[in-house]
C-alpha cells in the first residue's frame, strides 16, 4: 500500500469512526447516568435514517430541514421511551432494565419492518454530500470530512454543556449519586430525559451520515451497527464522553485500514473492531479513558 492509498484509507476511517462515535455517545451518557445499556439505542438510530429520508423524499422537505426535525423527533422518542419504559424501574433491578432495553428494540425493530417492509431501502441524499474533492491522489467525498468535523465540533459543544452549565453540573450530579441529587431537590427524572433527548438526537444524526455513506437502510441495520457503537463506547472507557469519541474513531479507522492493509480478509472486517476490542481491554478493562474506580463514572 503506498502513502496515498493509506492516506485515503485513513480519512474514510475517520468519516466511519465519526458516525460510530456520535452513536457510541448515547451509549456512554445514558449508562453514566442509570448504569443501563440501552439496547434500543441504535434502533433509534435507525427511526432517524427513516425519518429522514421519509421527510426529504416523500413529504419533498429540503434536507437540512428534514435532518432538524428528525433530531427532534428522536429526541422526544428517546424521552418518551424514558418515560414509558424505563422510569417506572428505576427501583427495580438492573437485569429488569436491560431486558426492557431488549423489549423496546425488538418492539422498533417489528414496528418498523411492519410500516416499511423487511426489504432494504435506498437512502436518496442531496448530491453535495457524494461529490468528490481531489488532493494530488487522494479523492475525498464531502460527507467523509464532514462527519469527523460535525463530530468533534458536538464533543466540543457537549463538554461545554457538562462542565459550563447548570444542566451539566446537575447530569454530572446524578451520575455521581442520584438519590443525593434528589434529597437537594433536584428532578433527576427531567435530567435524565434530557440525557436520553440528546443521546438520541445523536444517535440520529449518526444514522443519517450512515445512511447517506452506505445509502441502504432496512429495519435491523442499527442491529450491527448499534454493536459496534457500543463496543466503541466500552473501549474508549464506558461513562466517558470523550472516550466515546476517540473509541469511535480508533474502532472504525482499525476496520476500514485492516481491510485495506489484508484486503483477502475482507469478509471478517467486522471481527477486526472487536479483536482489537478484547486486545485493549485485556490490558486495560475499563477502556482507554474509563475510570479506574469502576463504582464511579466521569463524562
Amino acid at each position: 500500500m503506498d502513502g496515498a492509498i493509506f492516506l485515503q484509507q485513513v480519512v474514510n476511517g475517520m468519516s466511519l469512526g465519526g458516525m460510530y462515535a456520535l452513536i457510541a455517545i448515547g451509549y456512554t451518557m445514558v449508562y453514566g447516568v442509570l448504569r443501563l445499556i440501552n439496547f434500543a439505542h441504535a434502533d433509534v438510530m435507525m427511526v432517524g435514517a427513516f425519518a429522514t429520508l421519509f421527510l426529504f423524499s416523500s413529504i419533498g422537505l429540503p434536507f437540512g430541514v428534514a435532518i432538524l426535525l428528525t433530531l427532534g423527533l428522536c429526541g422526544l422518542l428517546g424521552m418518551f421511551i424514558d418515560r414509558v419504559a424505563y422510569r417506572p424501574l428505576r427501583q427495580a433491578s438492573k437485569i429488569s432494565m436491560l431486558i426492557t432495553a431488549i423489549g423496546v428494540s425488538f418492539f422498533l425493530e417489528n414496528l418498523f419492518n411492519v410500516l416499511f417492509g423487511g426489504s432494504s431501502r435506498f437512502f436518496s441524499a442531496p448530491d453535495y454530500f457524494n461529490s468528490t474533492q481531489t488532493f494530488g491522489q487522494i479523492i475525498i467525498t464531502n460527507v467523509a470530512w464532514i462527519v469527523p468535523l460535525i463530530t468533534i465540533l458536538l464533543l466540543l459543544a457537549i463538554l461545554w454543556l457538562l462542565y459550563r452549565t447548570r444542566y451539566g453540573m446537575a447530569i454530572r450530579a446524578v451520575a455521581f449519586d442520584v438519590n443525593t441529587v434528589r434529597l437537594m431537590g433536584i428532578d433527576a427524572n427531567r435530567i435524565i430525559s434530557l440525557v436520553f433527548a440528546l443521546g438520541s438526537s445523536l444517535a440520529a444524526l449518526g444514522g443519517v451520515f450512515y445512511s447517506i455513506s452506505y445509502p441502504t437502510i432496512d429495519p435491523l441495520m442499527g442491529v450491527l451497527i448499534g454493536l459496534k457503537a457500543f463496543a466503541a463506547a466500552v473501549l474508549g472507557g464506558i461513562g466517558s464522553v470523550t472516550g466515546a469519541v476517540l473509541g469511535g474513531f480508533i474502532l472504525g479507522f482499525t476496520e476500514v485500514v485492516a481491510v485495506a492493509l489484508f484486503p483477502e480478509l475482507g469478509g471478517y472486517k467486522d471481527a477486526f473492531a472487536f479483536m482489537f476490542l478484547i486486545l485493549v481491554l485485556l490490558f486495560r478493562p475499563v477502556g482507554i479513558m474509563g475510570d479506574e474506580r469502576l463504582e464511579r463514572s466521569r463524562f
